[in-house]
């Protein structure tokens, strides 16, 4: 462990499974439902509050600009406040942000690309599950 990472983290261990890596915290942060698709409406590029908010269906404005503040302060995404009038925010993908958004985008496109057997494991495990029920 480099001397950075260890005053970084403590001296603790860097390891997903480890009940207190800091990446655990990444983990959540990014895999959130919302910032998935954030990330991904980002990965093309510049775009404004309202904008993002049309593209992500159904988040609340409350919710996208918590998480697009979560992910401001884990250094994925830039805010650029620009003084005008009226005010104008843009975000951006950080280098790191692209590679994190890249990576959770790749899932969410192969969860899409499954849904019909999820669906169909889903029927399945509940008539199973009916059926012991019954017997």
């Amino acid at each position: 462990m480099n001397l950075r990472v260890k005053e970084l983290t403590g001296g603790l261990p860097v390891s997903v499974n480890s009940e207190c890596c800091a990446s655990r915290g990444i983990l959540e942060h990014v895999t959130s439902r919302w910032a998935v698709l954030v990330l991904a409406v980002l990965l093309d590029g510049t775009h404004r509050f309202s904008e993002l908010r049309r593209a992500v269906g159904g988040v609340s404005e409350k919710m996208l600009a918590q998480t697009l503040q979560t992910l401001e302060q884990d250094g994925l995404v830039h805010r650029e406040a620009h003084a005008v009038i009226p005010p104008r925010v843009d975000y951006t993908l950080t280098p790191l942000g692209e590679e994190a958004a890249r990576q959770v985008w790749a899932l969410a496109r192969w969860a899409e690309s499954r849904v019909p057997e999820v669906l169909a494991a889903r029927a399945a495990h509940a008539e199973a599950k009916a059926a012991r029920a019954d017997g």
